[in-house]
C-alpha cells in the first residue's frame, strides 16, 4: 500500500503489481471512493500525473488514463496549468440547468396524474386499539409455517429447471389448481385456458382497463358507494365514469347509462354495502348487456365467506354469450403481500389479456405461482378457507350484536358473507365528527362517505372484521357507542 501525502492530501492507495491490467481499474476505483467518500473534497487538487506516477511506482500513462476516466465521469475537472481539480459531483453544473421542483399539475402529466402523488389513499392503522378497518384479512391465523416449507420447494425446483421468462398467462400448474378451487367453493366451471393469473384483483382491473376503455369516450358504469381502487384504475384509463345507486337488491339496473359499455359490480358482496345482487337483477343485468353488446366485470372479492344462505350463481356461471370477465383474488382467504389474483376471461378478449398482462410485467413471480399452485392442490387452501369461514362468522356474530346492543343509533346490513358488515346510522349523527373523535380514541373505522363520489349522501359506517380478535369486539363497539352519546 502507497501513502500519497501532499499539502491536504493524505491518502493510501493500494494497486496490484505493475503489469497487471487491473492497475488503471483499481487506481481509478479507489480514487472515485475517496471523492464519493469525502476524503478527497470539492475543490482539491490532486497530485500532476508525474508526482502520482512516482508515488505510486506506476506508468505517468496508468495516472492519467485514471484521472481521464474520473474526468468524463464528472468527478473531476481539467483547469490547465492549475492541475485536475475535484469538483462538487453531487451538483449540476449551470449550463446543464437545474431542474427546479414544479407543480405536480405539470401538463408534460397525463391528465389522469396530475395534481396526485397517489391515486390509492393508503390509511394507516398504527397503534390503533380497535381495528376495524375494511379488507384485512386475519394474517396471524395463516400457516406461514407450512407456507414457508411449500416455498423452499417451490424455490428448489426453480434452481434446478434453469429458471426463465415464464408465461405471461401464468403457470399452467397454477391455473389448473385455480379451476379446480372455484369449481368447488364458488361453482364456476371454466378450464385453465381460461384463466389469466394476474397481481391481484387490482391489476386484473388495469388490464381490462387497458384493452377495453377507449380514453373520452368509453361509458362505463361502476356502484356507487363503491371500491375506491377500481375507480381511480378507470380515471387513470380516460374512462367517462359514471355512478349508480345501490339498494338492498344491489345494484340498480334500471339505472344504468344505456350508453354504457363497461358494467363493474360486485354481486355476491356489494362493497361496501355487503348486499348481494338479487336473482331478478342479475338475469335484468345480463339481459342489459347482451342487448347492447356491454361487458360486465364481475369482482368476487371474497365471495368465499359465506355465512347465511346458499350462495347465488355467480354472473360468469349465468352468463351465456361471453359478456362477463370474473375477477378473483387471494387476497382476503390468505393474505394481502401475496399479491396473486386470476381473471376468467371471455374467449375473444383472451389474447388481448394476455398480451396486455405480458407489456405490464411479463408475468407474476413464478415462485410464488408454484407455492400457490401446491397450496392449493394439497388441499390447504380448502382447509384454511373452513377454518376462517369459522372464525370470521364468529367475530361477524359477536359484533352484529354488540352493535345492535349498544349502538342504538345503527342499523346493520350487510350480514351473508364476507369480511365487513354495514351499519346505516341516523341522520342526526355528525359522521364525520364521530370518525375523529374514534381514530382519537384508538378505532379503525370507515365511513360510508369514503366509498361515494360524493354526489349522493351515504351516511353510515363500515366495520372490517378480518382484522380485530374476538374479544375486542365488543370493547371496542361499547367506545364507540360512549362516543356517538
Amino acid at each position: 500500500m502507497s501513502p500519497i501525502s501532499r499539502g491536504n492530501l493524505d491518502l493510501a492507495i493500494d494497486l496490484p503489481a505493475r503489469g497487471s491490467r487491473r492497475v488503471v481499474r483499481e487506481l481509478h476505483r479507489q480514487l472515485r471512493a475517496a471523492i464519493v467518500g469525502g476524503r478527497l473534497r470539492p475543490g482539491l487538487r490532486l497530485p500532476a500525473s508525474r508526482e502520482l506516477a512516482s508515488a505510486l511506482n506506476v506508468s505517468r500513462n496508468t495516472i492519467v488514463n485514471a484521472y481521464d476516466l474520473l474526468l468524463a465521469e464528472g468527478y473531476v475537472s481539467a483547469k490547465g496549468r492549475a492541475g485536475t481539480i475535484v469538483v462538487d459531483f453531487l451538483s449540476v453544473p449551470s449550463s446543464f440547468g437545474r431542474p427546479t421542483v414544479t407543480s405536480a399539475r405539470d401538463s408534460r402529466l397525463s391528465a389522469a396524474w396530475r395534481g396526485s402523488t397517489a391515486l390509492i389513499p393508503t390509511a394507516t392503522r398504527r397503534g390503533c386499539r380497535f381495528d376495524f378497518a375494511v379488507g384485512i384479512p386475519d394474517w396471524e391465523s395463516f400457516p406461514f409455517a407450512l407456507w414457508h416449507r411449500l416455498e423452499g420447494r417451490a424455490l428448489r425446483s426453480a434452481a434446478r429447471s434453469h429458471p426463465d421468462y415464464g408465461e405471461p398467462q401464468g403457470r399452467l400448474a397454477l391455473r389448473q389448481a385455480i379451476a379446480g378451487h372455484i369449481s368447488f367453493a364458488r361453482a364456476i366451471a371454466c378450464a385453465p385456458e381460461e384463466i389469466v393469473v394476474t397481481a391481484g384483483a387490482q391489476q386484473a382491473f388495469d388490464l381490462i382497463a387497458r384493452i377495453l376503455v377507449t380514453p373520452g369516450r368509453t361509458t362505463v358504469a361502476i356502484e356507487e358507494p363503491g371500491y375506491i381502487p377500481l375507480r381511480n384504475v378507470l380515471a387513470a384509463a380516460g374512462a367517462r365514469i359514471v355512478p349508480v345507486p345501490v339498494d338492498g337488491e344491489g345494484l340498480r339496473v334500471d339505472r344504468l347509462p344505456q350508453n354504457a359499455k363497461l358494467i363493474f359490480v360486485t354481486p355476491s358482496h356489494q362493497f361496501p354495502m355487503g348486499v348481494h345482487l338479487s336473482l331478478a337483477r342479475r338475469r335484468a343485468l345480463l339481459d342489459f348487456a347482451r342487448a347492447r353488446g356491454t361487458v360486465i366485470v364481475e369482482d368476487d372479492y371474497d365471495g368465499e365467506f359465506r355465512y347465511l344462505g346458499k350462495p347465488l350463481d355467480a354472473l360468469q356461471t349465468l352468463d351465456r354469450h361471453g359478456a362477463v370477465f370474473y375477477v378473483g383474488t387471494f387476497s382476503k382467504s390468505m393474505f394481502p403481500a401475496l399479491r396473486l389474483g386470476f381473471v376468467i376471461a371471455p374467449s375473444w378478449a383472451r389474447e388481448a389479456l394476455v398480451a396486455a398482462k405480458q407489456l405490464s410485467d411479463w408475468h407474476a413471480p413464478l415462485v410464488a405461482q408454484d407455492t400457490l399452485a401446491a397450496f392449493i392442490v394439497d388441499g390447504h387452501l380448502a382447509r384454511h378457507v373452513r377454518k376462517m369461514r369459522k372464525i370470521y362468522g364468529e367475530r361477524r356474530e359477536i359484533l352484529q350484536a354488540a352493535l345492535e346492543r349498544f349502538c342504538g343509533g345503527l342499523r346493520v346490513i350487510g350480514i351473508g358473507a364476507g369480511l365487513h358488515l354495514a351499519a346505516q346510522i341516523d341522520p342526526s349523527v355528525a359522521t364525520a365528527g364521530l370518525i375523529e373523535r374514534a381514530r382519537e380514541a384508538g378505532i379503525a373505522l370507515d365511513p360510508m362517505q369514503r366509498f361515494a363520489l360524493g354526489r349522493r349522501k351515504s351516511d353510515g359506517l363500515v366495520f372490517g372484521y378480518g382484522a380485530i380478535s374476538a374479544d375486542r369486539i365488543v370493547e371496542g363497539v361499547r367506545v364507540l357507542a360512549r362516543l356517538m352519546k
